[in-house]
């Protein structure tokens, strides 16, 4: 298909800048696909139209997906019921009486220290930091734009950096194909300080935490009424745990899950499956505290679930598209398309370079830095193997490509959870946070160039 694979991405960002609405652009972008695969003809149009609710379908077709679209509903009845139970306020009364979460800066830093230490799974980073900080960013008066922001571009970048988690299992086992001096391990940990994008991007979210200096339409996004929940009798200490416990839960569910997906290895372990166990958990243990807390009844609290789920119908609707926008993707071949760009004739000092900005364009085409690793691992390695060039720079490069594109893609998993996470428009969230991911994204590029100038 040549140039033509890339016709749908762009529909997709056309139409969400002359509408302002993600899902007809998602639609009218798997649409643009399907057509491009039928045999030409006058039924071609009618056949692309069912080839498109079929690709919708066939999303159901794969576990990992039905689990994250069952995980998405999931979020928002227990988020609700964090809201209802009083247990955000509390938490919230807590962190701010104790000295822990006084001020708007402390706030900002707590959610980047949160979405940093948890690098287990970046859905878990995203969802601890983005529910534990949700009711203090409302008290404060920052935006849930600067929510979403700190969660997703803390989360990812730590866990491609620290990857013993389930990156780094699914890394390895691409390396494995490709025989170095190193061992795979060794050149996955040689990434840790060439991963230029990961660590400027976590420079500037702390930066930006501290001083409390905003940039671009991040500094003019308006905070959200505050909706933290419970009246000021039900702010007690003791209301606390109606928060504390399922987020417990969830955190060590995760691990646990983990562990016990990956036979007893937690880097191996399941992260589709671990993080929907653990929120099953979590909002189960949620109900029952509220339950024998003898102010809501059973009825009560399945209609607060099922409110809480609907809020996040349409983000939900959102991912569904996003993950079919991506099963097209791949049959059209638009990520092996952009991977041909990067080709051997590309001086040696230009490729890392090249890898970087290759991995942002195919996963924000995608909509997905796994399989964006996928594609270019097995381009860049053999490239190594080739040119005698270090394999921990060029797979650092295809890695922190794979992030920067997720970050600026509306159609990403990543970014749509973080959207949901934060309680932020998605929308919203992508037009904020983008230029900070290409202001990062440009000062990688630029390290990449200067890094193969002195190695290569």
């Amino acid at each position: 298909m040549s140039w033509l694979s890339v016709l749908p991405p762009i529909v997709a960002i056309v139409a969400v800048l002359w509408r302002k609405e993600v899902i007809l652009a998602l639609l009218l972008a798997i649409f643009t696909a399907e057509l491009l695969q039928v045999t030409p003809g006058w039924g071609a149009p009618f056949a692309a139209f069912l080839d498109t609710i079929e690709q919708i379908v066939g999303v159901f077709g794969d576990a990992d997906n039905a689990r994250l679209l069952i995980f998405s509903l999931l979020i928002g009845a227990l988020l609700a019921y964090l809201r209802e139970s009083g247990g955000v306020a509390a938490m919230v009364a807590k962190l701010v009486n104790r000295g822990i979460a006084t001020n708007a800066r402390r706030a900002s830093l707590l959610t980047s220290a949160v979405g940093t230490v948890i690098f287990i799974e970046s859905n878990l980073s995203v969802l601890t930091a983005g529910i534990l900080s949700r009711g203090l960013f409302d008290k404060f008066h920052l935006s849930r734009a600067k929510l979403a922001y700190i969660i997703d571009s803390t989360s990812a970048p730590v866990c491609i950096l620290i990857l013993l988690n389930g990156w780094g299992a699914f890394i390895l086992a691409l390396l494995s194909n490709y025989e170095f001096e190193q061992t795979s391990a060794s050149i996955l940990w040689g990434t840790i300080h060439l991963n230029f994008y990961a660590i400027v991007t976590l420079i500037i979210v702390y930066y930006t935490s501290f001083s409390g200096k905003y940039f671009g339409p991040l500094a003019t996004s308006k905070p959200e009424v505050a909706q933290i929940g419970g009246s000021s009798a039900d702010i007690a200490a003791t209301k606390a745990r109606y928060m504390i416990v399922p987020l417990a839960v969830m955190i060590f569910g995760m691990l646990g899950f983990m562990y016990w997906t990956g036979d007893g290895v937690l880097s191996a372990g399941s992260g589709s499956k671990s993080v929907l166990y653990a929120t099953v958990l979590a909002a189960l243990v949620a109900y029952l505290l509220m339950l024998f807390g003898e102010r809501f009844e059973h009825i009560k609290l399945v209609k607060i679930g099922f409110e809480g789920m609907g809020e996040l119908l349409p983000l939900v609707a959102i991912v569904l598209l996003a993950l079919a926008l991506g099963g097209s993707l791949r049959d059209l071949g638009t990520g092996i398309f952009i991977a041909g760009l990067v080709g051997e004739n590309l001086p040696q000092f230009l490729i890392p370079a090249m890898l970087f900005l290759a991995g942002g364009l195919i996963s924000f085409s995608t909509g997905t830095s796994w399989g964006t690793f996928a594609i270019l691992i097995p381009l860049g390695m053999p490239l190594a193997q080739a040119l005698d060039l270090p394999p921990a720079l060029l797979l650092s490069a295809i890695l922190g490509g794979g992030v920067f594109g997720d970050h600026c893609s509306p159609i990403s998993d990543t970014t749509a959870v973080s959207a949901i996470a934060s309680g932020c428009d998605l929308l919203e969230h992508v037009r904020t946070q983008l230029p900070y991911a290409l202001f990062a994204g440009g000062i990688t590029l630029l390290l990449y160039v200067i890094t193969g100038l002195v190695l290569l």
